[in-house]
C-alpha cells in the first residue's frame, strides 16, 4: 500500500460530509491527524466499522490499552482528554464493562422505558406550550427551543437532577463534544463535569427519589464493589451527556429534512409512512455522531489494505457509515423515508451498542409528530445553505435551527 499523509480533521466540523468524502479517498480505513498531533485511525466502511465493533481485539480501555497514554504522552490538558479519563462502560472492557452495563441496564428495561411515555409527551406538550407564544413572523431557534430541552429535560427526570443543578450536569456533555477548545478549557471541564456529578450524587444520597441515580446508589451501597466513587461519576456523565447531544442531533436533522422535502414530509402526515420509517432515514443519512472515539487494538491487526497496529487509536466514521457507497449507491447522501433499505450502525454494534437506544426511538417518535401536528405551517426561517455546522468533528449537528413557527399574518387591508 503507499504511504498516504494524513488527513488534518478539520476541529471546527466546516463539512462534515465533505470531510468524509476525502477521507474515503484514502480508502475504508484512512489515517488522521487530531488536535495536538495524535494520530489515530477513522473508520467510513460499514462492513468494516462493524467488524471492528463486533471484534474483541478492539478494547476500549485506554488506560490499558493506549501506550501514549500510558507513557505520559497524552497530557491532562489534551482537548479530547475527556474521552479517555471519564471511567464508565464506553472505557471498559469485559469483565468490567458488563458488570457496568448491568448496573445500569436496570433502569432502561423494556418497562421503565414505556413508562417513560408520559413524561415524554408531557415534556415536549409544555415546551409546545411555550412555543405557542412566539408571534407569528419572529424566527426562533428550534435547536435551543425543543429539540435540546426535549431529550435534556427526559435524561435529567430520568436521574433525578435538581432543576437548579441541571445547567452544571450539562455543561460536561456540551463541552466534551467540541473540538476547538482550548487545553486550559478542556482540563477545566474534566474538573467542572466531575464537581457536577458528585454533587448529583451528595444529593441523592441526602434526598433520594425514584430515579437512577437513587437506584445506583441504593445498589453500590448494597454491594461496594458493584462500581467505585469513580464509575458513579463516570456513569452519571456518559448518562446525561449520550441522553442529550445526540437525540438533539436527530430531532434537528429530522425536521430539517422534513421541511425541505415537503413530498416526503405529505407522505408522513397521510399516514403512508411512518414516524418510525422518519427515524430511521435520519439515522442513516444524518447519524448524529460523525466519529467517534476510541478503540485501541491489542495486537497488530489488517482491515483491508491497512495494518492498524496495536494500541493505535480508532475512531467510528459513524457519519460515513450510513452513507456507505458499498451498502446505499448513488443515492446514499439523500434523504429518502421510502427507501427500502435504512440499514446504519449509528447505534452502534455488539457489547457496546447504545443501551437508550429503545428510549431514544421513543422520544423522537414522540418530539417529531407532536412538533409538526401543533405547528403545520412550520418552514425554515433561512436557506438550508446558509445554516451553520455545530463546529466539531465529532458530532454532526448544526449550531442552530432557524424556524418560522407559524404562517405570515396577512396584511391588513
Amino acid at each position: 500500500m503507499e504511504r498516504r499523509c494524513p488527513h488534518l480533521m478539520d476541529r471546527t466540523g466546516q463539512d462534515i460530509h465533505a470531510e468524509t468524502e476525502e477521507l474515503r479517498k484514502q480508502g475504508p480505513v484512512a489515517q488522521v491527524e487530531l488536535p495536538g498531533g495524535v494520530l489515530a485511525w477513522s473508520i467510513t466502511s460499514y462492513e468494516l466499522a462493524k467488524q471492528v465493533l463486533g471484534d474483541e481485539r478492539f478494547a476500549k480501555d485506554p488506560r490499558q490499552h493506549w501506550p501514549a497514554l500510558i507513557n505520559g504522552e497524552i497530557p491532562p490538558d489534551w482537548p479530547m482528554i475527556t474521552w479517555v479519563v471519564m471511567d464508565n462502560m464506553t472505557t471498559r472492557d469485559n469483565p468490567d464493562h458488563d458488570r457496568l452495563r448491568r448496573v445500569i441496564s436496570q433502569g432502561f428495561s423494556a418497562r421503565r422505558i414505556e413508562s417513560a411515555r408520559t413524561l415524554i409527551e408531557g415534556i415536549a406538550k409544555r415546551l409546545l406550550d411555550g412555543l405557542e407564544q412566539v408571534p407569528a413572523g419572529t424566527a426562533i431557534d428550534l435547536k435551543k427551543a425543543y429539540c435540546y430541552p426535549l431529550p435534556a429535560s427526559v435524561v435529567c427526570d430520568l436521574f433525578g437532577v435538581p432543576e437548579e443543578a441541571r445547567a452544571d450536569a450539562l455543561k460536561g456533555g456540551e463541552v466534551n463534544v467540541s473540538t476547538t477548545i482550548s487545553p486550559e478549557e478542556a482540563e477545566a471541564n474534566v474538573e467542572q463535569w466531575h464537581k457536577a456529578m458528585e454533587d448529583l450524587v451528595a444529593e441523592k444520597h441526602v434526598r433520594p427519589g425514584d430515579d437512577l441515580t437513587s437506584l445506583l446508589i441504593a445498589k453500590k451501597s448494597v454491594d461496594d464493589e458493584i462500581l467505585t466513587d469513580e464509575e458513579m461519576v463516570g456513569t452519571l456523565h456518559l448518562m446525561l451527556g449520550a441522553g442529550s447531544e445526540t437525540l438533539m442531533n436527530v430531532l434537528s436533522h429530522a425536521i430539517l429534512n422534513l421541511l425541505t422535502h415537503p413530498d416526503q414530509l405529505a407522505l408522513v402526515r397521510s399516514g403512508q409512512i411512518s414516524w418510525d420509517a422518519v427515524v430511521e432515514e435520519t439515522l442513516r443519512v444524518q447519524s448524529p455522531v460523525a466519529q467517534l472515539p476510541f478503540r485501541f487494538p491489542t495486537e497488530d491487526v489488517q482491515l483491508g489494505d491497512v495494518l492498524i497496529q496495536k494500541g493505535d487509536p480508532v475512531m467510528i466514521g459513524f457519519a460515513g457509515i450510513g452513507r456507505d457507497p458499498e451498502v446505499h449507491g448513488e443515492t446514499r447522501a439523500e434523504f429518502d423515508i421510502t427507501r427500502a433499505d435504512k440499514t446504519h450502525l449509528s447505534f452502534g454494534h455488539g457489547v457496546h451498542y447504545c443501551l437508550g437506544a429503545p428510549l431514544a426511538r421513543l422520544e423522537a417518535a414522540i418530539a417529531l409528530p407532536a412538533i409538526f401536528e401543533r405547528f403545520p405551517d412550520m418552514r425554515l426561517a433561512v436557506s438550508r445553505e446558509d445554516l451553520e455546522p455545530q463546529g466539531t468533528f465529532i458530532m454532526n449537528g448544526h449550531a442552530a435551527l432557524p424556524v418560522y413557527l407559524k404562517a405570515p399574518v396577512p396584511a391588513a387591508a
